[in-house]
């Protein structure tokens, strides 16, 4: 059988859209400004919440930013976080602090992703993995990325904050966890590649060094190259 034999198979050009949002997604950090249609975000929203999970638990939340003075809050904390990581790259601190890593001022929308409690209520798929919460609210995120990027709507991920004291500051319950600030706006354009490549922080790996066949191959290294 061939992959045009595939009787579920989407027709060509409603395939190729797919992939071509997969490749030309970007952790977009420049925004204009403009203001986002409210249908835009709840057709956005609504994307991440079609998203799969395990046992079907839907860990996910989302609170959106309306309040200027958060906001500006929000951004005093992925300020020091950012300040602080780096702290840590002595070697390439210049270079990381000369870099981009939000748009949280700039964007027309902000969301922050919050991760449920565990409450013990969702066993299935957990049991020996139990951070299947996690996965399951960052396909939430990529769900959202995607359709985002097929709206032609920038999306950037910053995960530079503390959260515990994000958490404090949106007044979340007991043991909910923020794990991604989104920032989402209209672009004037997509990057051509993905800033931290081009800025040397890293390359995206050949296939061949992430797919294995049966077991781990003997000459293959347990971890990717450091900064």
């Amino acid at each position: 059988m061939t992959d045009t034999d595939l009787p579920h198979r989407y027709p060509d050009d409603q395939r190729d859209a797919i992939y071509r949002a997969m490749r030309e997604r970007r952790d977009m950090r420049h925004f204009n400004g403009r203001p986002l249609a409210t249908d835009v975000l709840e057709r956005l929203v609504g994307a991440a919440h079609l998203a799969p999970s395990v046992g079907y638990m839907q860990p996910w939340r989302f609170i959106r930013i309306t309040d200027a003075a958060l906001r500006a809050d929000i951004f005093a904390l992925v300020e020091r976080e950012r300040l602080r990581t780096a702290a840590t790259l002595s070697s390439r601190q210049a270079e990381f602090l000369s870099l981009k890593i939000e748009g949280i001022r700039e964007c027309s929308e902000l969301l922050v992703t919050v991760l449920m409690p565990d409450t013990g209520a969702h066993v299935i798929g957990r049991r020996t993995l139990p951070e299947m919460d996690l996965a399951s609210a960052a396909c939430a995120i990529q769900n959202l990325w995607l359709a985002a990027r097929a709206e032609g709507v920038g999306m950037g991920w910053v995960s530079f904050f503390d959260p515990d004291e994000l958490a404090q500051r949106l007044a979340l319950p007991a043991g909910a966890r923020p794990i991604a600030v989104l920032c989402l706006g209209d672009v004037e354009a997509f990057y051509p590649r993905p800033m931290f490549e081009d800025a040397g922080f890293g390359e995206r790996l050949p296939l061949d060094s992430v797919l294995f066949e049966n077991a781990w191959p003997a000459d293959a290294q347990p971890t990717p190259a450091a900064y």
